[in-house]
């Protein structure tokens, strides 16, 4: 992997985490862990930031261990595990273990949302807007600078529910990506590396309840990863971002905005063709369900900040009551 590494940080002392302990079989063996102190100079709710990258309860890569936040990932270092806290004050104490650990700690403050810019961002526009903003000072738009482990999950959720797509993310990386290092408090996975995403076997797929169109769409991406992790990086805006990612087989629009929101904390990227932002977009601004063409002229005034305004409407509490039936996964793994 080639992307940029973020400048180094000070290390810094501070309160200690868990000691390190050797791995258990088949883990990664732990060393001792890097330690730093991040001081945001604007509010900051850790929690809502780091967990929005975490794909259902259950994701191997994420733990929510009480007033520790864990994260495991694939840097283009290596493997390292981050452990976060909050103090009272704002400042986040992070340690990481792991041949990534230097990389990880480095990017933790982007993590943080160190790097969301809300300048040219009015939320008097709307009073929903205005008040969710002003109840959620510490929303920030984090990014992982992690291309193809955002561009692969987003993909897994391709045209399938929430339900599914987390489990076959569970799947797959347990399977086929890493044990984390450090002393997790339950066994971690960083997901596979690019080359390992394109080797799962067909049957894991299967297995996972992927259908053939989703693994063939990871699999050719896998094939250019270094190459679209290095295009999207260079990329200046997020319409560029766009082109280099959809111009992958299979990877469309909704992938290309999901794959920008989670890897760069793009601000303004809009999921058009999602199931449920429309309808939610347009129940919270005027309460009435909207397609896709309302929902970005609805947004049209926050251009720029699209993105941000999606997530204080998912924060505000207003929902459109459901009104038809859930729907159910089909379930193709024993045919």
């Amino acid at each position: 992997m080639t992307s940029p590494v973020p400048p180094r940080l000070p290390r810094r002392s501070g309160e200690r985490f868990p000691p390190a302990r050797r791995a258990s079989p088949g883990g990664a063996p732990s060393g001792p862990p890097i330690e730093t102190e991040y001081r945001p100079r604007h509010p900051l709710d850790l929690r809502r930031v780091l967990l929005f990258q975490r794909r259902g309860a259950g994701d191997p890569t994420h733990l929510d261990a009480g007033h520790v936040l864990w994260r495991a990932c694939r840097t283009p270092e290596g493997v390292a595990t981050v452990a976060l806290r909050q103090a009272a004050g704002g400042a986040v104490r992070g340690a990481a273990w792991g041949p990534g650990a230097d990389w990880a700690i480095s990017q933790l403050p982007a993590l943080c949302g160190r790097d969301d810019d809300l300048e040219g961002f009015d939320a008097s526009l709307h009073p929903l807007v205005a008040e969710t903003h002003r109840r959620n000072p510490g929303l920030r738009l984090g990014r992982t600078d992690l291309v193809f482990d955002a561009l692969a999950g987003a993909i897994i959720e391709q045209k399938v529910t929430g339900k599914q797509a987390f489990a076959a993310w569970r799947r797959i990386v347990r399977g086929f990506g890493e044990r984390a290092p450090g002393p997790t408090p339950v066994p971690m996975h960083a997901p596979p590396s690019v080359d390992g995403w394109r080797h799962v076997p067909s049957w894991a797929w299967h297995r996972a309840g992927l259908e053939p169109p989703q693994a063939r769409t990871l699999v050719a991406a896998a094939q250019r990863g270094t190459r679209i992790e290095r295009a999207t990086h260079a990329a200046p805006t997020g319409d560029e971002r766009d082109r280099v990612l959809t111009s992958l087989p299979g990877v469309g629009v909704w992938t290309a905005a999901e794959t920008r929101i989670r890897a760069f904390g793009d601000p303004d990227a809009v999921s058009v063709g999602d199931y449920h932002v429309a309808h939610e977009v347009g129940f919270a601004l005027t309460g009435a369900r909207t397609d896709d063409d309302g929902m970005l002229e609805l947004l049209a005034p926050w251009t720029g900040h699209r993105q941000r305004v999606i997530r204080l409407i998912g924060l505000s509490g207003v929902h459109e009551q459901r009104r038809g039936p859930r729907v159910h996964p089909e379930d193709h793994r024993d045919r």
